[in-house]
């Protein structure tokens, strides 16, 4: 079955450790990240609420529906089409494969693909995880050597 993820997600799902908006959105997205890391899944592009979102939809005031983030989607498909060289637009198909994590991981340290992330209230908690090199990240790859 097919995951569906906004653009946005594709660098969220990079630094998820475990923390979240609450304990039903941790869950969903701790099987969203083990399905993503089977290596068995296909990976569509959406610029609507998508599979992680799926437990905030019932809160009225859940910010899936907002502009900014529609601007965060937007901003992300931009980077990551340019770092995957491919359009990143509603119905791309993507296999995320270890190489392509780590190609992703690079670019977010690099901060080349962090666009999206300008006003995002968990920006302090990414750059921490990307400053240890994705250390206790539920997404596991290959990570670089520490510095």
């Amino acid at each position: 079955m097919t995951i569906r993820l906004r653009p946005h997600h594709l660098l969220c799902m990079l630094t998820f450790a475990g923390k979240g908006y609450s304990p039903e959105f941790i869950a969903n997205f701790e099987r969203i990240i083990d399905r993503i890391a089977s290596g068995n899944q296909t990976v569509e592009i959406t610029f609507a609420p998508d599979d992680i979102c799926a437990p905030l939809l019932a809160d009225a005031s859940c910010h899936c529906r907002n502009t900014s983030v529609s601007t965060r989607d937007t901003l992300a498909a931009e980077s990551l089409g340019q770092l995957l060289q491919q359009p990143i637009e509603t119905g791309t198909h993507l296999t995320l494969t270890a190489a392509t994590l780590d190609r992703m991981r690079h670019a977010f340290q690099q901060g080349t693909i962090r666009q999206a992330c300008k006003g995002c209230q968990w920006v302090p908690l990414c750059d921490g995880i990307a400053a240890s090199n994705f250390i206790d990240t539920r997404l596991l790859a290959s990570r670089p050597p520490h510095n």
